[in-house]
């Protein structure tokens, strides 16, 4: 009995050991994934049933953001402002790949070339980040993270179904690709984003990846590519360029992936973890209109995204294990340290509390709040952790109910979103996409 008994307690020590020791190599190599749900002691039934339904909630739910329109298209829409943005309509289609959803994918990508896509003249091949929902367009310039999505999500989509079914989606992404490379454009002043200040005058040039640092732009016009958003950096999706665009420029996407990853290093706080809004290249935080005055130089909306990033990245490619884990740790330890049933979604980067005019308002309200967001983002980062706080960041997100505050404010759109892609890294769906016929 004292034997059996000895056996069991050393088994369940295995097992919590095993269920808090990240990987040491990424699905590029393994094409593995871990279900942390489970590790942690979820049912994998569970673990399956609580992915439909957060992905319902989603697509097809009373609270739905995904609309389709037609016999052929679709949009994704934040509910609040009463648009449909690159940002949405890319993510979505990320989401349809990986799931299988072929219909909801080529509807949101059919919409996005309709609407959202320069089809000529100087931004040709970029898209209108902003669209009311019947299509005509808010403003004309790109934000710069659309582009790196529909990208991405076209090359998976070309490796999951092929490019004969109506879309040749790789050719699709080779032309995105082709018309992101540096060229000169003649500014035209618009209202609205990215006017975020004085735009520059006279002939300038339009690139998504700054040529000199390679780093992602804010927006590719003359005004935006001066700096940078953190949020905006998957090193591993240029790892997807580079292995399938066959576009002649895999060594440039290489580089960019390694120049992100050395990047995010300087973007993120050494103590807490946290990152701003917005940053120059080199990670330093933003003055003038663009730091402490409007708060860009915080830690809020976008940069949510981060620690959910830094995890894909650490899962598929693995190249920068060591300083993601000990990433994964320091940002987990300072939202742990606020509490994690009670920590804001706004911070300055050394984590004291925004003031005033430096909080972002969303769906006409300013204030601090608890948001499922940011607790689904937190929680993605435990694929990375091996401390036992991870548990309560997982238990956190699932327990989580995605719901109207007390006050009326509801985001379906970004909350929701975030919180599916964070189910989707912790049960194993969130993968490279392999061409079917590559062994």
């Amino acid at each position: 009995m004292k034997k059996i008994t000895t056996f069991i307690l050393f088994t369940l020590l295995s097992m919590n050991t095993y269920a808090l020791t990240p990987w040491t190599k990424g699905a590029f190599e393994t094409r593995q994934y871990r279900n942390v749900f489970v590790e942690m002691g979820y049912q994998p039934e569970a673990v399956e049933a609580r992915l439909k339904e957060v992905f319902n909630d989603v697509f097809r739910g009373p609270n739905k953001v995904y609309f389709e329109v037609g016999d052929s298209m679709g949009y994704v829409s934040d509910i609040k402002n009463h648009d449909a943005r690159t940002e949405g309509m890319s993510y979505g289609m990320m989401i349809a790949v990986q799931m299988g959803e072929k219909d909801i994918f080529d509807r949101l990508w059919r919409w996005s070339k309709r609407y959202m896509q320069h089809q000529s003249g100087p931004r040709e091949g970029y898209f209108a980040w902003s669209c009311k929902t019947d299509g005509t367009r808010n403003a004309q310039g790109a934000a710069s993270d659309g582009e790196l999505y529909f990208i991405t999500a076209l090359l998976f989509a070309s490796n999951q179904w092929g490019n004969n079914t109506g879309i040749d989606y790789k050719a699709e992404a080779q032309h995105i690709l082709s018309c992101i490379q540096p060229r000169e454009y003649e500014p035209e002043q618009q209202p609205g984003f990215p006017a975020f200040g004085p735009q520059p005058k006279g002939p300038q040039k339009m690139y998504l990846i700054d040529p000199e640092t390679r780093l992602i732009t804010f927006t590719p016009d003359g005004f935006g590519n001066r700096f940078t958003d953190p949020s905006y950096h998957i090193p591993a999706f240029y790892e997807v360029w580079a292995r399938w665009a066959d576009d002649g420029r895999a060594d440039l996407w290489n580089d960019c992936a390694a120049r992100s990853r050395a990047f995010l290093h300087k973007a993120t706080h050494p103590q807490t973890g946290l990152n701003p809004d917005m940053c120059a290249y080199d990670g330093t935080l933003m003055k003038g209109w663009g730091g402490r005055r409007n708060g860009s130089a915080n830690f809020r909306y976008d940069s949510w995204r981060v620690p959910m990033n830094i995890a894909l990245d650490y899962e598929w490619s693995c190249a920068d294990r060591e300083w993601q884990q000990q990433y994964g740790e320091r940002i987990q330890n300072f939202f742990y340290g606020q509490g994690v049933s009670t920590f804001v979604d706004q911070y300055r980067v050394d984590g004291s509390l925004p003031e005033g005019d430096e909080i972002l308002q969303a769906g006409g309200f300013q204030k601090l709040r608890h948001s499922i967001g940011l607790v689904a983002t937190t929680a993605a980062a435990s694929v990375m952790c091996s401390h036992d706080k991870s548990k309560e960041f997982v238990d956190a997100l699932w327990n989580a109910k995605h719901e109207p505050f007390d006050d009326g404010y509801f985001d379906a759109y970004y909350d929701g979103l975030l919180r599916l892609f964070a189910f989707m890294h912790l049960s194993g769906h969130y993968r490279v996409i392999f061409p079917h016929h590559q062994p």
